[in-house]
């Protein structure tokens, strides 16, 4: 992916759910985690343009990001069905599935965790923290 096709999803995808769900852009705030496709010239234009607050993230600690063990938690989930997804679509069911099934305790704890996570960050003056 490269910032062209970057900012056409966010143009799409991220405006079109925003609308669906009746959500303001100014009422929340985009997060990334300093990827050249985010912080391309292309991209930061586009932010810029549409006016969205936009979370400064550390360059090197895209590891705070609770997204990421969302990530790996819904790949574990996936991992561990029998029998395994065969095909791409059976693979499709199986992640909206076991994305619906992350329960909201395992979110809430992720989120609690961000002010440790950025103690951590600011100790270790934005490098790699355990996180």
């Amino acid at each position: 992916m490269d910032g062209t096709l970057y900012t056409q999803i966010l143009n799409d995808d991220v405006m079109g759910t925003l609308k669906d769900l009746e959500i303001n852009k100014k009422d929340i705030y985009f997060q990334q985690d300093n990827d050249p496709k985010q912080t391309s010239k292309l991209a930061q234009d586009w932010f810029k343009k549409s006016k969205f607050n936009v979370l400064n993230w550390a360059p090197s600690s895209p590891d705070m990001n609770i997204i990421e063990h969302v990530w790996d938690y819904l790949d574990r989930m996936v991992r561990t069905r029998s029998p395994l997804p065969a095909n791409c679509d059976e693979m499709w069911v199986a992640l909206q599935e076991e994305w619906a099934g992350i329960e909201d305790d395992y979110l809430e704890k992720l989120y609690q965790s961000m002010p440790t996570r950025v103690q951590a960050l600011l100790e270790a003056n934005g490098s790699w923290t355990k996180y």
